[in-house]
């Protein structure tokens, strides 16, 4: 797998999809609050947020929002992400957001026995209306020329018409020369009255033939409730049978003890060698919400930097616990943190 030389390249790595503004109630429950916090947020573009504000990557975000102050608020905390917003799509606002608005999201965190919850809010949205037409992506990765590509199975939801967009944007992105990867990210929610679990595989499934890289599994062989390596290494393998042409393999190890609490590491798959991060036991969790997304980041940070499989597995673990210890979808983390927190570093205070 051969990454285009950063001198080569304009921009290091590139998203396609939806960004919403996350409203956060903080300690409170969503139903007895007053207040919220907001933050910008996304399956695909939290991958990239991390990639820019941990790691340093010039990145991009490719998406629509509605031309009003909500878009303009989101885009200014993409902004200030160091992500660039040269990609957006803006979509004129209709004066109350019956034919198009920009989706929102609240999310609770959970504690103990109290798993999180969240309340969607995206429907409608200008992103989950693009069609194929609306971009020229041959001549969007011709000019942007990025290292590498990522997209995944939310943005692949949205609509119907979403498929063949992310298609799409893969083909191009690999023609142009860069690695494509895709997240298995499954959302209940934006398939309940589409056919559940079953459609979902099936459309990644058809997208995943198109990915270099393939971060998650559909499903583990047996029920585990520990980190039990065997396991999810007979899953990677087993998506090895069925994607071929898949070059590497990469998928977080979680068990679920409670909401404040899980198990936690990392897998990979690469020319038949499984690399495993160290375990994370009883790994105490602030809010859970972007920790897959991180551990992404951590992983592509480390392919970027031609760094040994070991150590993109092992940023990639570390990486996604720090992000579930603080609030929010995105990264607050440096990258001294994260390669210090990979290498065994502990809690101790910092002064």
């Amino acid at each position: 797998m051969e990454i285009i030389a950063k001198e080569l390249s304009h921009i290091d790595c590139m998203a396609l999809g939806e960004v919403m503004l996350r409203l956060d109630p903080g300690v409170d429950r969503i139903r007895k609050t007053d207040q919220f916090r907001v933050w910008e947020g996304g399956g695909e573009y939290n991958v990239i947020q991390g990639l820019s504000s941990c790691f340093g990557h010039k990145t991009g975000i490719i998406t629509a929002l509605v031309d009003n102050e909500v878009g303009h608020l989101i885009a200014g905390l993409v902004q200030r992400a160091g992500v660039s917003t040269d990609w957006i799509e803006w979509k004129e606002h209709d004066g109350i957001g019956r034919s198009v608005r920009n989706g929102m999201y609240f999310m609770e965190r959970g504690f103990g026995e109290r798993g999180a919850k969240a309340v969607m809010d995206r429907g409608h949205t200008p992103i989950s209306q693009l069609t194929v037409k609306d971009i020229d992506w041959d001549a969007l990765f011709a000019k942007a020329k990025p290292r590498w590509f990522h997209v995944g199975g939310v943005m692949a939801a949205l609509s119907e018409s979403s498929p063949s967009v992310v298609e799409a944007s893969m083909i191009a992105a690999k023609k142009h020369g860069a690695i494509v990867s895709y997240d298995l990210n499954y959302r209940a929610s934006l398939w309940k009255d589409r056919g559940g679990r079953e459609a979902a595989n099936a459309c990644n499934a058809r997208l995943t033939q198109k990915a270099d890289v393939l971060f998650g599994i559909e499903s583990l062989p047996r029920e585990v409730d520990t980190l039990d390596k065997e396991v999810f290494s007979e899953a990677l393998h087993s998506m090895k049978a069925r994607f071929p042409n898949v070059q590497l393999f990469v998928t977080t190890m979680r068990i679920v003890k409670d909401a404040s609490h899980n198990d936690w590491g990392g897998l990979c798959l690469h020319n038949g060698e499984i690399f495993a991060s160290r375990d994370y036991n009883n790994l105490p969790i602030f809010d859970r919400v972007g920790g897959g997304d991180a551990f992404a980041a951590g992983f592509i940070h480390g392919l970027l930097n031609d760094q040994p499989m070991q150590t993109c597995i092992d940023l990639a673990a570390a990486h996604g616990a720090l992000v579930m210890s603080t609030a929010g979808d995105n990264s607050m983390s440096s990258k001294e943190e994260v390669y210090a927190y990979a290498g065994g570093a502990g809690a101790a205070a910092n002064r």
